[in-house]
């Protein structure tokens, strides 16, 4: 069997808020409540769990990347715009209110409320 990516555990100070909010920007669906977590599975079978790892004040911020189709992106974007949310081209957070281009797709970066960087592309980069 090839190597494959199973789950992933994010930090979050309100595991349920979290992943009902992941969930809902990201078109994944309500979360399920799996032993001392909430997960949400994406549609390549990899599940995002929250919980267990609860943070009471604050967490690290991490960057999670999502591979979407043109739809997706297109409502995943209007949730961010629909929200007032702050997005990014960019990384680093400087070309605020903009999404990228990079090969040929589209992208856009995000925070969630604990300060996690989410990016949806619509084209790996480099591929």
């Amino acid at each position: 069997m090839p190597v494959q990516l199973n789950h992933h555990i994010v930090a979050s100070t309100d595991p349920a808020g979290s992943a009902a909010w992941w969930g809902e920007m990201l078109g994944l669906g309500e979360p399920v409540r799996f032993g001392p977590f909430w997960q949400l599975t994406t549609d390549n079978g990899v599940n995002i769990d929250f919980g267990g790892m609860v943070q009471a004040e604050a967490v690290t911020p991490h960057h999670y990347a999502f591979l979407v189709g043109e739809d997706d992106f297109d409502a995943t974007f209007g949730r961010i715009v629909e929200r007032e949310l702050d997005y990014y081209a960019d990384p680093g957070g400087r070309q605020k209110h903009e999404i990228n281009h990079n090969d040929g797709g589209r992208g856009v970066y995000f925070p969630d409320p604990d300060g996690q960087w989410l990016e949806i592309i619509t084209r790996p980069y480099g591929g």
